[in-house]
Parts: C-alpha cells; sequence; structure tokens
C-alpha cells in the first residue's frame, strides 16, 4: 500500500462468538469432488452420515461407496466389507444397526476420518452483509482423509492363508523401540568343546540411558507409554451419531422443513446483534511487533 493511495471506502466490523465453540473448519485434501452422495448410492436412498467422539476430538463422516460396474469390483467390495467388520469389532468401534442379521458384509461406504490441525493465530470466518463485515472465531481445524485400517486385517489373512500358520508364526514381532540402544552385534563363533561345568555368579544392572530418555518397564519409553495409552483410550470410547446435511436437501430424506429452519437459526447466529462498540486496547506497535518475520 502506497502513502498516497486513496481510501476508497471503510467497511464496519461486528463480532459475535455466540455460536462459540462450535464452528470448525473441515478441510478434505484428497477430495477430487463435492463431498456429496455418489448418483447410484442416491438413487437407492443413501445418504451420508457422521458420528463424533467429543472426549478426544475425532470426526468422522461416512460417504457411500459408487457402486457402478464400471468402477465397482462387487467381490473385492465382499473381502474388503468382511475385513472392515472384524476391525471395527477390534478396536471397539461397530456402528449400530448397521446392516442386517445374518447379511452378507460389504464395503458400502468410504470412512473419512480427522485429524486435528492446530490453529496459528486466531481463525475468523467473516461473512460481509449490508455493508459490514462479521466475524466469528473458529475454534478448531480439521482435515479427514479415508482410513483404510481394515486393509492390515486383510494382509494378516493373506500372510496366514500363505504360511498356512497363525499370525505369531508369521510375525516377525513388534518394531525396536527407537529410544532404546541397538543391540550390539553378535558374532558367531566355532564351537569349543565342552570343557569342566563351574559355577557363575551373574548380576543384572540396567545400563545408564545416555540419551536421557526415561526408560520403563520392558523398554519402551514413557513417549510412547504415553502414546500408547492415548491410542487406547480414544479406542475405548463410544462413537456418538451426528445428523450430516450437505448443500442439497430432499424432503424425501428428512424432514426439509426442520433441517430448513434450523439451519437458517444457525447461520444468524453467525452475526452480530449488539451494537456495542469494540475498543481496541492495544497500539500499533505492540500489533506490528506481534507479526511473525517483521
Amino acid at each position: 500500500m502506497d502513502i498516497d493511495d486513496e481510501i476508497v471506502s471503510r467497511i464496519p466490523i461486528r463480532f459475535s462468538d455466540s455460536l462459540s465453540p462450535k464452528i470448525h473448519i473441515h478441510q478434505f485434501p484428497l477430495l477430487t469432488r463435492p463431498l456429496q452422495v455418489p448418483p447410484s448410492a442416491a438413487a437407492s436412498g443413501k445418504r451420508i452420515t457422521a458420528r463424533v467422539k467429543p472426549a478426544v476430538q475425532r470426526l468422522e463422516v461416512h460417504v457411500p461407496s459408487d457402486t457402478r460396474t464400471e468402477v465397482w469390483n462387487s467381490e473385492r467390495g465382499k473381502d474388503l466389507g468382511t475385513a472392515r467388520v472384524e476391525d471395527d469389532r477390534e478396536k471397539n468401534q461397530e456402528l449400530k444397526n448397521k446392516g442386517r442379521e445374518n447379511e452378507e458384509p460389504r464395503l458400502s461406504e468410504v470412512r473419512m476420518r480427522s485429524e486435528q490441525i492446530q490453529q496459528q493465530g486466531a481463525h475468523m470466518l467473516g461473512i460481509v452483509r449490508d455493508g459490514q463485515l462479521h466475524l466469528h472465531p473458529i475454534s478448531e481445524t480439521h482435515q479427514l482423509r479415508p482410513t483404510l485400517t481394515y486393509l492390515d486385517i486383510l494382509s494378516r489373512k493373506n500372510k496366514r492363508s500363505r504360511g498356512g500358520g497363525s499370525d505369531s508364526d508369521s510375525d516377525d514381532g513388534p518394531p525396536p523401540d527407537p529410544d532404546e540402544p541397538a543391540p550390539p552385534p553378535v558374532s558367531k563363533k566355532e564351537k569349543k568343546p565342552a570343557g569342566e561345568a563351574r559355577e557363575v555368579q551373574v548380576t543384572a544392572r540396567k545400563a545408564d540411558d545416555k540419551a536421557g530418555v526415561p526408560q520403563i518397564q520392558g523398554g519402551v519409553s514413557v513417549a510412547r507409554r504415553e502414546m500408547l495409552a492415548a491410542i487406547h483410550a480414544e479406542e475405548d470410547a463410544s462413537w456418538q451419531d451426528l445428523d450430516f446435511y450437505d448443500v442439497t436437501v430432499r424432503s424425501t430424506q428428512f424432514n426439509a422443513y426442520t433441517f430448513l429452519l434450523t439451519s437458517a437459526t444457525t447461520f444468524e447466529g453467525i452475526f452480530s446483534q449488539s451494537d456495542v462498540i469494540l475498543e481496541t486496547r492495544t497500539d500499533v506497535t505492540t500489533f506490528l511487533k506481534d507479526i511473525s518475520g517483521l
């Protein structure tokens, strides 16, 4: 901006936080089309569903699969569906009232799971209405990507079928702890003839941790133990179903009037209804010093 630039207009700024902390940003970086039900699924009455674990701030959006014959392998869908049912059972995230009893499992949906992104500074939602800029704070930002954990179940089954044994037969064990020092190399020595047996006293002593990382029983670091505890806590948390409404409203799917009324009320909550003038308590010098990179 040049000092001689002319000011074209001034826009009053109004601030509201009446919906805080319910305003979130949901990003879908791997989505190549709008987040809507595929036409083949919409024709059969399917729609997008969602659920959340509030305690761990985890969100899932379930989009029905596109089952057109030119893009869908029904036999593969059965195999993946069986693996997903087993994966859900292991992780305590089975869907309630999903499918009929004795019905063959199918991979009928794509699950988008969220990862919370830490916000740098304050994020705001801005809408211009009647010549005024209305701002509302955004409390959380989430990125949602397809979750494919059921492929691990399918991989284990394939290993068993090839090796003819159990998981323990084909598994090499858990990966080594990166916080532990590497074990010394074992050199191969020629066998010597057995000599006279002697009594030897051995004392086990824990080596000092040169890296300064505290160790616990089993050689697992505290950080790794906390990470595993967080994973188990998330798996133990219960899902809560959510109603998902996209940009298309169809009265045949749900009560369109109720949705429109709720949506309009929520949307109006973004705009400030107060005429109180906000006073700035920060001078320009302090503001500029807080800008990173200046």
